[in-house]
């Protein structure tokens, strides 16, 4: 099994501490976040891992190299202009060349991996979401099921007074290659393009409910919080 963890984004919500370092270099417990990431998939077994660059890719090759430090194998994919989540994965539908996992790497995440993978094997789809229960579910994905956990309305961020559902997407998913075909040369975005996209063509999307930590540190005040619990 292969990987990408998406690493491109500049973090404009992030400055000033993203003017010299890309948002997954900031620091967690002394470590960068994506650092947290590739042991994260490490330990799941997944040694194959794509990263995505764009801001200052320097930074993070120089830490990263080609991943043997780490016990990976890293492949680097420079975008000059920004592809967007799915787009990223286009760009490299060359590597994906069996089931994969994307991993967005501003989400901080201890979701067992492990777990989610049997759970994608077992159902036999195409793709898996992770979803969890949320309190303010207007600003994420939001996501309804049935009782075999497939997907059957997902909108992004469709503000309060749409809401039909307090489970969102974590932005953690498992997706089988064929998924790559559905995706156009470009810029495009899993939640705002193609899952809706999916859905529409009836091929299943399944969600894997998790109650395990995750947060995103796409601002000054939740990467705080994150500091904060890993921290104390």
């Amino acid at each position: 099994m292969k990987a990408i963890v998406l690493a491109a984004g500049k973090g404009e919500r992030l400055k000033p501490l993203t003017n010299h370092v890309p948002k997954v270099m900031l620091l967690i417990a002394n470590k960068p976040i994506l650092q947290y990431h590739i042991e994260q998939l490490k330990k799941a077994g997944i040694t194959d891992i794509a990263i995505n660059l764009h801001h200052m890719p320097e930074k993070i090759k120089e830490y990263f190299g080609d991943g043997t430090r780490f016990g990976v194998n890293i492949n680097y994919s420079y975008e000059e202009n920004l592809l967007g989540t799915a787009g990223a994965v286009k760009k490299l539908k060359g590597f994906f060349d069996k089931t994969f996992v994307v991993v967005y790497g501003d989400i901080f995440s201890e979701l067992n991996l492990k777990k989610l993978i049997d759970f994608h094997k077992q159902k036999k789809g195409k793709v898996t979401i992770t979803v969890h229960e949320s309190d303010h579910p207007w600003d994420s994905a939001c996501v309804a099921l049935n009782e075999n956990n497939e997907v059957i309305k997902f909108v992004e961020k469709p503000g309060k007074e749409n809401v039909f559902s307090n489970l969102t997407s974590t932005s953690l998913y498992v997706l089988e290659p064929e998924v790559i075909d559905f995706i156009p040369e470009g810029y495009s975005d899993f939640a705002k393009d193609i899952f809706p996209k999916l859905l529409g063509k009836g091929i299943k999307i399944y969600a894997y409910i998790t109650r395990e930590y995750r947060k995103d540190i796409g601002t000054l005040e939740r990467y705080g919080e994150v500091k904060g619990h890993f921290e104390k």
